[in-house]
Parts: C-alpha cells; sequence; structure tokens
C-alpha cells in the first residue's frame, strides 16, 4: 500500500521498549496522571494508513531522558532513544523522521546530542519540554543549546511537562487536562520576554496543542510591551512574535481552537499532530474527521494545514507531483484496511455527535 501526498503528523510519539523499561525501573508509571499506553511499530503504522497519514515525525514525551539518575543516566537513554528512532527511520524512511530527545535540564549534554542527532542521525529537529526540573524554556542557562540550535536553523518542537507548581496544586484531575496547556503557555511567554526568539531568531519553534492557552491570552500579553525589561531588550512586537510560532492541531481541532488560532496567526503556521498513541486510534480519527469537516478551512487551507505547512519546514517531503489538494492518495490499499478506514469516520462522527450534546 502507498500513501501519495498524505498528512504529515508533527506530534507523533513513540514509546521505545527500551524507554518503557527504563520508567518501569524508576518506578514511573504515570505518565501525566495516566497509565503508559500501549505502542508498536505496527500499531503506529496501521494508525497512520487509516487516517491517511503519510509521514509521522516521532518524539517521545515526559518525562524525558532525566529520570532523576543524573547528567549520565539521561545522556544515555536520549542517544539509546534517538538511535532506535534513526533505526525506525532507516527501516521505514517514506513514514517516519524523528525529533531527537535531549538530556535536559543538562544544558551542556544536550548540545552534545543535539550536534550529534542532527548532524549524524539526521534527525528533522528536537524536542523539548516547556519546563525541565522547573526551569522554563527562555532561561539563560539554555542559552548555549539555543546558539547550537539558531545555528542549525532547528525545527524545535515544544511539548508540555509538568511543572512542580503544577504537581504541587492537588488536583485531582490529571495533568493532561490542564496543567500542560499551562508549561506550554509559560514557556512561550518566556521566550517571548526573555529575548530568546529575538536573540536566536533562525530556530523554527513548534508548539503542541494549538499553543496552549497562548491564542486565548494574546490580547493580554501586549501589556508585556510595556515594561521596562521588554523595552530594554529592544523587542519586537509581541504580535510579531506569537505570529512566528508553529501551532499543531493535536487535541486541539475543534472550532473553538481553530477560531482562536485563525484570528492569531496566519494560515501557515498551522501543522496537523495527532497525539497517538496518547490519542488512541479512535480519537485520532476523531481528530481528522473533526478538521475534515470543519467550516473555518477550505480545501486549499486543509491541505496546507495537513501537509503544505511541514514542506515548508522539510522540502524534502515534497512530491514531484506534488498538488494543493487535501484528500490523500491511497493506492494499492488492502480489502480489511480499505474496510477499516470506511468504518472510521462513522465510528468518529457517532463519538462527536455523543461529545456536542
Amino acid at each position: 500500500m502507498t500513501i501519495k501526498q498524505g498528512l504529515i503528523d508533527v506530534h507523533h510519539h513513540i514509546i521505545p521498549p527500551l524507554y518503557a523499561e527504563a520508567l518501569r525501573q524508576h518506578g514511573l508509571d504515570l505518565h501525566a496522571g495516566m497509565p503508559l499506553p500501549k505502542w508498536s511499530v505496527e500499531q503506529a503504522l496501521e494508525v497512520m494508513d487509516i487516517n491517511g497519514i503519510q509521514y509521522a515525525v516521532t518524539s517521545l514525551t515526559t518525562p524525558g531522558a532525566h529520570l532523576g539518575g543524573g547528567v549520565q543516566q539521561a545522556a544515555t537513554l536520549a542517544r539509546q532513544c534517538n538511535e532506535y528512532a534513526a533505526e525506525l527511520r532507516q527501516q521505514q524512511p517514506t513514514r517516519f523522521g524523528s525529533f531527537a530527545l535531549l538530556p535536559l535540564p543538562f544544558t551542556e549534554a544536550s548540545c552534545a546530542e543535539a550536534i550529534y542527532a542532527l548532524d549524524v542521525l539526521g534527525a528533522e529537529g528536537v524536542v523539548v519540554f516547556g519546563s525541565n526540573d522547573g526551569v522554563f524554556l527562555g532561561d539563560p542557562s539554555l542559552d548555549e543549546l539555543m546558539a547550537e540550535l539558531n545555528r542549525r536553523a532547528a525545527v524545535v518542537f515544544v511539548h508540555p511537562n509538568l511543572h512542580k507548581t503544577s504537581e504541587e496544586l492537588g488536583s485531582p484531575l490529571p495533568g493532561f487536562l490542564v496543567e500542560f496547556l499551562c508549561d506550554t503557555t509559560r514557556a512561550a511567554v518566556n521566550l517571548i520576554f526573555n529575548g530568546t526568539l529575538q536573540r536566536y531568531p533562525r530556530i523554527r519553534w513548534i508548539l503542541a496543542h494549538g499553543g496552549g492557552f497562548l491564542p486565548a491570552i494574546s490580547g493580554r500579553l501586549q501589556a508585556l510591551e510595556q515594561t521596562p525589561h521588554y523595552q530594554a531588550q529592544g523587542l519586537d512586537s509581541v504580535d510579531s512574535y506569537l505570529r512566528g510560532f508553529y501551532y499543531d492541531t493535536a487535541l486541539s481541532p475543534s472550532r473553538y481552537s481553530q477560531v482562536a488560532l485563525k484570528h492569531l496567526v496566519p494560515q501557515t503556521q498551522i501543522l496537523f499532530g495527532s497525539d497517538f498513541p496518547f490519542a488512541p486510534a479512535p480519537l485520532t480519527a476523531l481528530q481528522r474527521q473533526t478538521l475534515d469537516d470543519s467550516p473555518l478551512w477550505d480545501e486549499s487551507q486543509r491541505y496546507a494545514i495537513y501537509r503544505g505547512n511541514a514542506i515548508g519546514l522539510w522540502p524534502a517531503l515534497r512530491q514531484a507531483d506534488e498538488q494543493s489538494v487535501a484528500e490523500p492518495i491511497v493506492v494499492d490499499e488492502p480489502f480489511a484496511l480499505r474496510l477499516k478506514r470506511s468504518l472510521s469516520k462513522p465510528v468518529a462522527s457517532l463519538v462527536d455527535g455523543v461529545r456536542s450534546r
């Protein structure tokens, strides 16, 4: 089976067996309040095929490489995970790329791993968390890493983490529901306010989950421009920085989220993301169906969100006969898979109908 001009998924997680075992050994059985989902390459490919996802830029999620064992433990685990991802890409070069995992919060080790992953392994970019051990992106302690990424015009995928202030709330809600979005929002504001975006302008930033709460508070953030700290750095307008981020649609495809994004940023800044396997197969189908049915986007805009904008980041993914059409072209599809694909939309529509009551 071949998918032509399929979706490019920029928020697609892998859980290498060696990583799952490392989490188990460190007693980390929950991920943001939820058990770690089951994952395999075969499951990932089936979900991709059913939903017309041609290519997934994979990443690992929290807690990341540092499991409490110090810099050597973090650096070793990051390297193992990145080599696993590189091997997966070698086995499936038309289906998988990767955002390399860095051993944050250790800046020197993270610089070394970023250089190796980008220059040797050929990763599409790196994944960093909004905060690491309580330190948000934009902190001066990360400037050395920012300089390395800026030299390479790297694509940096910002995934949320649970900041210690979130963990101390005592909320009965799992962390991914609300606190993840806080982490992304805080990190993005810190990147603006501390001048990181100004000093390292070649980095291309992707914010997970529609940028967290950033679209909702964009108007309030204009007040940053009146602060002495902001003015002393000679920073550009807040709006220009907000419009420079990329925003993925993972778990944020609803009309409410998309209306906010549509008014905040150019449509060129929105990328498709699934959040598989933390968004299981039915939810991945629902997200695709929600975007397909959205009245906010015409076909050419959907093509851009599904594929075209990502090609702008990674031109090698462009096909020789690339056309601005939103629907993937599936060739030589097995009957069993065609049946599953045909059933995915009615199931997604049923779930959406129940959700909207």
